[in-house]
């Protein structure tokens, strides 16, 4: 029997990355816009709603609760499982470097407190929610997020522009991977818990190492540079989303990486992609975009965030 996903906030990177995964699975999928659609008749007969709805990080205060208010009000009454792409803001800057299911929820910056009602309503919704956890992600193409866009943003000049301290061990996801994941949790929905939290592992590097294997898949190597926080503390009066970009500098120092052990115990036989390959795909849809050289520059086209699933 063909089963349906109806997926919220399609035109992000997760939600089109979901909807192939699960196209390729085989399942029927649904999106919705919320300029036009209902909600309610938008989910009339889903199996598993994914709630990928991310607004930018100046609007999480205002529009984040509600909008997956709006899901968790609909799903009660028809039943599907929501899934919500995770992310590790609600650890908090005093976490341990190894994140799972029992480490505490203790953020205490603004964002950060945010993710943590989104997360405690879903654990108190009277219908299955589930939350996959990663780290920033590595896309097959340009996403805007923090490893294309800055990162990456200069690979044209041969350089490598680092965020953060590189001795300091920092989580990625490879995009696909993740979506692949999400369509492995969906279709176990029935043997899952009412409500569970699965980090995902994908690969976790310091800067340097990062740096390395960037270079090594590019074959040169790269320029190294850090890059220029204090023009986002001259911008952060005039551009919110610095502000929030601001707001989450701690990510970049705190060392953290995501348990496998729930997923490998979800997913006996999930298979990650190698991180060199991911790489390289990566590397190889950016290849001639570009990058940016400055933040004025983003300040046109804003870096959507640490691992702010579905910008």
């Amino acid at each position: 029997m063909t089963q349906t996903i109806l997926i919220l906030g399609a035109s992000g990177r997760v939600g089109q990355a979901a909807a192939r995964a699960f196209s390729d699975a085989g399942w029927t999928v649904r999106t919705f816009d919320r300029a036009r659609d209902d909600l309610a008749r938008s989910a009339a007969g889903a199996d598993v709603i994914l709630h990928a709805m991310n607004p930018a990080y100046p609007d999480w205060a205002t529009q984040a609760l509600p909008l997956l208010d709006r899901t968790l009000a609909v799903a009660e009454r028809t039943g599907p499982l929501v899934i919500l792409p995770g992310n590790v803001y609600v650890f908090g800057d005093d976490a341990p470097e190894l994140l799972g299911p029992a480490t505490p929820h203790a953020a205490r910056n603004p964002l950060g407190r945010v993710r943590i009602e989104m997360e405690a309503r879903l654990s108190r919704a009277a219908c299955p929610t589930l939350v996959l956890r990663a780290g920033d992600f590595v896309d097959s193409g340009p996403s805007g997020n923090w490893f294309d866009k800055v990162i990456l943003g200069q690979l044209d000049k041969g350089r490598f522009v680092y965020p953060g301290a590189l001795d300091r061990v920092h989580a990625w996801a490879w995009l696909p991977d993740f979506a692949r994941a999400i369509v492995g949790l969906a279709e176990r929905r029935g043997d899952l818990p009412a409500h569970v939290d699965v980090p995902f592992p994908g690969f976790a590097l310091t800067g340097a190492e990062l740096h390395a294997a960037v270079s090594r898949v590019a074959g040169t190597t790269l320029a190294l540079r850090r890059f220029p926080w204090w023009e986002l503390a001259l911008a952060a009066p005039v551009w919110k989303m610095a502000r929030g970009l601001r707001e989450m500098r701690y990510l970049w120092t705190m060392p953290h990486r995501l348990d496998p052990a729930p997923l490998a115990r979800l997913l006996p036989g999930f298979q990650q992609t190698d991180p060199d390959e991911a790489l390289r795909l990566a590397l190889a849809s950016l290849r001639g975009q570009g990058g940016v050289t400055s933040t004025q520059t983003s300040a046109r086209r804003p870096i959507s965030g640490h691992s702010s699933p579905a910008a």
